[in-house]
């Protein structure tokens, strides 16, 4: 009884994803079905089928994006596996000296139509957008017809039954038992199909990968050059400034200890202070450069000390007994550190937590607080310099702040434990 509880749900489930799959792949076709009979409609006319077919393709263009994104999220929710959709992401708009906007393919007199040329380009350059409009064309001569295997058994079953004679109730039979037969299996065929025809090229893929990280290594060269700037300048401002001092100190009170002892002794005191103060500044300027106990100990460590230091109340918990290579831990220790430091200036929060662990995909870290939400990724701000920290290692970082919080992010790092 179980086992025919689950056919009859099983058939009835594949069914509906079966009318599903042809409802959407027919939506293209349904258009130029449109166009068909509106030039018909209008007599037939040689000169008549312009403005249809017109409309015909602007619609073609217009729903091919949808219609694809419709079959990947179908694909990704029956069957779990997601098809990356590949499609380019327009590059910034600048605004030049000259007044004009460079939007990367011409230059426009406002931002407005620099972003509309952008769009319109993007979109036609992007392979993407021919890969689009050759699965719709596909579609529905491939999981549309065994799609529609399903519902066209049920219409023969209806129109068979509706009519006295042998003959029909037979062909009414044999549309019954095509339905049923066929109702668990029309669906499936659009796996394989969009996996085929909407994931990207090996060219395409190879270019993208290509386009990634030649801006990683920008944004790692600029990020060099930045840190570079700010530890000389840490040096010349700070430490550098009162060791000066403090060699100028020695020399006076070296001049003084004959002729005025006390005042050589509260130079040396005033020195001795220096010391200590510049031998601090050197520990927190190395400290920001590597901590010693990352080095030391290890990431989990190295995270515990920081939540101990953060002002906020913050839970730490970690499954993972192994050393990953250092890069890897700086990495993500500084982008943990960076999010707990958004939890305090940004999120006003009062409580955080941190998991770390280690499975199939890599290092997985999620840092979560109470904060009040609304963080977004801003280009230039933390949270971008930490996916550009992460895509180094081609690393991933999600974050869900919806208004109000909570704020959730979601660190994954592809690694091998030493």
């Amino acid at each position: 009884m179980r086992q025919l509880r689950s056919w009859v749900v099983g058939a009835c489930v594949g069914f509906g994803r079966a009318c599903v799959v042809l409802l959407v792949s027919m939506l293209v076709p349904a258009v130029w079905a449109a166009a068909v009979g509106l030039w018909l409609w209008w007599g037939g006319n040689p000169w008549s089928w312009i403005a249809p077919f017109v409309w015909a393709i602007i619609g073609t263009l217009a729903l091919a994006r949808p219609v694809c994104r419709m079959f990947r999220s179908l694909v990704a929710k029956w069957t779990g596996h997601t098809i990356p959709a590949g499609y380019r992401e327009p590059g910034p708009i600048v605004r030049m000296a000259n007044g004009y906007w460079w939007n990367g393919y011409s230059y426009e007199r406002t931002s407005r139509d620099a972003h509309r040329d952008q769009r319109l380009r993007t979109w036609w350059h992007d392979p993407a957008t021919w890969r689009d409009l050759r699965f719709v064309a596909l579609a529905p001569v491939t999981v549309g017809v065994v799609a529609a295997i399903p519902p066209a058994g049920v219409v023969a079953a209806v129109l068979g039954f509706s009519q006295p004679t042998l003959a029909a109730r037979l062909v009414g039979v044999l549309g019954v038992v095509v339905a049923i037969r066929s109702a668990p299996h029309a669906w499936r065929p659009v796996a394989p199909v969009a996996a085929r025809f909407l994931g990207a090229s090996a060219a395409v893929a190879l270019a993208d990968r290509v386009d990634e990280l030649t801006t990683q290594r920008a944004d790692l060269t600029v990020a060099q050059a930045a840190e570079i700037r700010r530890i000389e300048r840490d040096l010349h401002d700070g430490a550098q400034a009162r060791l000066v001092a403090l060699g100028l100190s020695l020399a006076t009170a070296e001049k003084l200890m004959d002729t005025n002892p006390e005042q050589a002794k509260a130079l040396l005191r005033d020195a001795r202070v220096g010391a200590a103060t510049s031998l601090t500044e050197l520990r927190e300027l190395v400290r920001g450069i590597n901590p010693p106990v990352l080095t030391e100990r290890g990431l989990v460590d190295a995270v515990r000390v920081l939540a101990l230091d953060s002002p906020l109340e913050t839970e730490v918990s970690a499954d993972l007994q192994v050393r990953l290579d250092p890069p890897i831990e700086s990495a993500v220790y500084f982008g943990v550190s960076e999010l707990l430091a958004n939890a305090v200036k940004h999120a006003r929060a009062t409580h955080a937590r941190i998991s770390i662990t280690q499975d199939d995909t890599g290092l997985v870290v999620v840092v979560e607080d109470n904060g009040r939400g609304g963080a977004e990724v801003r280009p230039g701000g933390g949270l971008a310099g930490l996916r550009r920290r992460l895509a180094v290692f081609d690393g991933t970082c999600e974050v869900t702040s919806p208004a109000g919080g909570p704020t959730r992010a979601r660190m994954v790092v592809p690694c091998a434990s030493l």
